[in-house]
């Protein structure tokens, strides 16, 4: 293989995508000593249209199309993404990357000086903001009262938000906080246990993609990935695959895998928190391809039970 001596990395400008291009530069530099980096930064629909709902302006992928874009036409050699953010198919070309090690996948509330600890000691009428379906749904089906208020944007937006009194608190990734820091008006920040609120598929995880027919890219990131972060991401996916969801829809599931063993969450609920199913589930780890068939079997059996009526009924379907 060529010697690399300059990676392009393309990322969403924002603060939490550089933080995120940086670990995995610090990791490339680590394993493979002094090469030079460059930042290619790239806007995407979800960046440009922050006043709109994701739903709105097209749902799976506004985070993730111009970056593989800029992989496809040869702008930049390597992307770094939130695996969340990741549609269930990605376009011939650029379908290969690693996940290197996940972060803690959680969800966590967060208010001014950490008023609010936990969802369940939320006011009634306290107005908690999100983006995300997902966490609307949580947040209703344990606090039918609360208001939640629509909230885009990036984290250190939606925190200035929030305390400029916006919102009185806001749920979003964990991860995500611990990788940008907290402004000291905010506090500790409380972590939502998996047992109130599971996360969105993929949550916690990065994903760095390169082009299928670059060697050079793939035999350069191919160390970064942790096997075990990349199989509970896998299996997360063919669940919501089998579900027929994207990454919109109220749905959050997490696997956890560990030594022989994984460990598995689902939620499906409606968004006014009425229509509420979660399951739990642990087996073996004998391969990827048990694990997925199982929890397959669970999203199967959720459709029967009434998630394809909710899903249908999210979608105007």
């Amino acid at each position: 293989m060529q010697t690399v001596t300059t990676v392009r990395v393309a990322t969403r400008p924002s603060a939490l995508a550089l933080a995120q291009a940086q670990i995995v530069m610090d990791m490339l530099t680590t394993l493979h000593g002094e090469i030079n980096f460059e930042i290619v930064k790239v806007s995407t629909r979800g960046d440009q249209e922050e006043d709109r709902s994701l739903t709105s302006i097209g749902g799976d992928g506004v985070f993730v199309k111009e970056l593989e874009s800029a992989l496809l036409g040869n702008r930049a050699d390597v992307a770094v993404h939130s695996m969340k953010d990741m549609p269930m198919e990605l376009p011939a070309g650029v379908r290969a990357g690693v996940v290197p090690m996940r972060a803690d996948a959680r969800d966590v509330l967060l208010s001014r000086a950490n008023a609010h600890r936990s969802i369940f000691k939320l006011p009634n009428n306290a107005v908690v903001g999100t983006s995300s379906l997902r966490r609307a749904a949580q947040i209703h089906a344990i606090k039918p009262l609360v208001h939640v208020k629509e909230c885009r944007g990036n984290i250190d937006t939606r925190i200035k938000k929030m305390l400029d009194g916006q919102f009185d608190a806001l749920v979003v990734a964990l991860a995500g906080v611990q990788r940008l820091g907290l402004p000291p008006e905010v506090g500790e920040a409380s972590p939502i246990p998996m047992e109130e609120m599971v996360p969105a598929v993929g949550q916690g995880a990065l994903f760095v993609q390169y082009r299928e027919a670059d060697l050079r890219m793939q035999q350069l990131v191919a160390p970064l990935n942790e096997p075990q972060s990349a199989m509970g991401v896998a299996i997360e996916r063919a669940f919501l695959t089998r579900l027929g969801g994207g990454c919109v829809v109220p749905v959050g599931a997490n696997a956890s895998v560990f030594g022989d063993r994984w460990l598995f969450h689902a939620f499906v609920g409606s968004v006014d928190g009425k229509h509420a199913m979660r399951r739990d589930a642990e087996g073996i780890t004998h391969d990827e391809a048990d694990a997925t068939a199982a929890v397959e079997d669970i999203a199967e059996e959720m459709l029967e039970s009434g998630a394809r009526w909710v899903l249908a009924a999210h979608k105007g379907g």
